[in-house]
């Protein structure tokens, strides 16, 4: 195997997760490998396991920092505007990641490592979620809404985002601002006749 040229040890741990993405992003965590993983990466086995114990600790860390590049744009993305502006504002966020980082969206789309402490999509989802709910909770709070309802909703939203983001994948059509209108307009019109404690349509016998 060639070798390339000489990195620090900095350089060489992000190269390391630059292509571990890749490998994941393409066959997932179960499929890929170390070996070719070094292979790509024209080094040796033991690199690998020197910078991460294994292919394991090189997922989790790609993982995380895909986490943390989600979880920043949309707390960013809902931190100002009126409550419309925040719903399309994360909509337009979550789906202009999943444009910008395809790699890093297929790895938090496959399943998670069986027996693994996160949960990938999952463990993401909770979380963007909970800043959501946190936006929510204050504009329930001020129209005189129960604000443990807002959970509900933010959980709604983001998982109809998510669902809509996968689709898109596939087609990569429409814009994705024209997405996130579409997907705020369906959202903002559902909230904003929400009523204070919706009641069960009764059933016809």
């Amino acid at each position: 195997m060639g070798r390339g040229k000489r990195l620090s040890a900095a350089e060489r741990r992000g190269q390391l997760v630059e292509i571990g993405r890749r490998v994941f992003a393409e066959k997932g965590f179960e499929a890929a490998s170390v070996e070719e993983i070094a292979e790509r990466a024209r080094v040796s086995k033991p690199i690998v396991y020197e910078h991460f114990s294994g292919k394991e600790g090189l997922y989790a860390v790609v993982v995380d920092r895909e986490m943390e590049t989600v979880v920043s744009i949309i707390t960013a993305a809902i931190a100002a505007g009126t409550p419309r502006e925040r719903v399309e504002s994360a909509a337009l966020a979550f789906l202009t990641y999943v444009r910008d980082h395809p790699d890093g969206f297929a790895v938090l789309s496959h399943d998670a490592p069986v027996g693994g402490s996160r949960g990938s999509m999952w463990s993401l989802l909770n979380e963007v979620a909970d800043r959501v709910s946190t936006v929510f909770a204050g504009a329930f709070k001020e129209a005189g809404y129960n604000t443990q309802s807002a959970r509900i909703y933010a959980h709604a939203l983001v998982g109809m985002v998510t669902f809509v983001g996968q689709s898109w994948t596939e087609v990569r059509k429409p814009r994705v601002e024209d997405v996130a209108g579409h997907i705020a307009a369906l959202a903002w019109m559902g909230l904003r006749h929400l009523p204070r404690k919706p009641d069960r349509i009764p059933r016809r016998r």
